[in-house]
């Protein structure tokens, strides 16, 4: 019992840093149709901009703040040189941009940086513990649940009481009868795009804590993880998003320390074959929305 405990809290732990990936992927997908396989990139570029602070000799009290804004501001970026000019272009020449994307920000700090892995200096707490009874919870499994659990709640506030989330509600329901009643797409689009890029910042602050280092195709681990638990829980839901996090992580954790030690290493190709058979019963995910999205 007290094992099975010990397992929930990492893979709550795992799920949450999933469910902030995952919410980033359903926000955009909401306003734009738009599966973003470039979502991961926006670590990529923070993973490198902690490296370079790191170097300086900078405290995690300041790389923290940085990872936000770059991802913030890197995701913006993207939707200004990218996003922006095929708005309006079919599902498929979407995806195909988001790819892009992805391959040129990773072939533009392979070429121009470093093919190497780079490491850099990690908070000292990340590997503590405290004991509650016989549980040895991590302090960094507990702060990052806690910071999501505020993340989450900020954002259904930000979503549901102001006249951005209203807006972007609207856009989500349907695009053309919002900018017929005044909506204006650019900032519908850019907001979520930014609102996305903070989500994003926030997951690659604990993501890059717990890795402690970077390499030109750094994104591709975050952005499977949010686009599967954003496809687990229903595509077009954010509530679906964030349990589909949480799904993820719990399955990977308990599988791993459940399966014989020679099938442990094959834990991903079993979480993976247990998503197909999702989607086999059940396409939709599982939470199902009326729309493509309800905000």
């Amino acid at each position: 019992m007290i094992e099975l405990l010990q397992n929930l809290i990492d893979g709550l732990g795992r799920g949450s840093i999933y469910a902030l990936l995952a919410l980033g992927v359903a926000v955009i997908f909401g306003v734009m149709h738009l599966l973003n396989f470039a979502h991961g990139e926006l670590i990529t570029v923070s993973g490198y901009a902690a490296y370079a602070a790191s170097n300086q000799g900078w405290s995690w009290y300041l790389i923290t703040p940085l990872i936000i804004v770059c991802a913030i501001g890197a995701s913006l970026l993207i939707e200004r040189i990218a996003f922006s000019r095929v708005r309006g272009a079919s599902d498929f020449t979407l995806l195909l941009t988001s790819f892009g994307v992805h391959f040129v920000v990773s072939a533009i700090f392979l070429l121009y940086v470093s093919a190497s892995v780079k490491t850099f200096s990690r908070p000292g707490w990340v590997t503590d513990t405290f004991s509650v009874g016989s549980l040895n919870i991590e302090v960094f499994d507990t702060i990052v649940i806690i910071v999501t659990v505020i993340t989450l709640l900020a954002t259904t506030w930000l979503l549901q009481r102001t006249m951005f989330g209203l807006a972007l509600r609207a856009a989500a329901a349907d695009f053309d009868t919002a900018r017929l009643m005044g909506v204006k797409s650019d900032s519908v689009i850019r907001g979520a795009f930014a609102l996305s890029g903070l989500l994003a910042g926030i997951a690659g602050v604990f993501w890059l804590m717990r890795s402690g280092s970077t390499t030109p195709s750094a994104g591709i681990d975050p952005m499977l993880s949010g686009v599967l638990a954003a496809l687990i829980g229903g595509l077009g839901s954010l509530r679906g998003a964030v349990l589909g996090g949480f799904v993820l992580g719990l399955a990977e954790v308990l599988l791993r320390s459940r399966l014989p030690d020679g099938i442990a290493p094959l834990t991903d190709g079993v979480v993976f074959v247990l998503i197909a058979l999702l989607f086999i019963f059940r396409p939709q995910g599982l939470i199902t929305v009326a729309h493509a999205e309800r905000v």
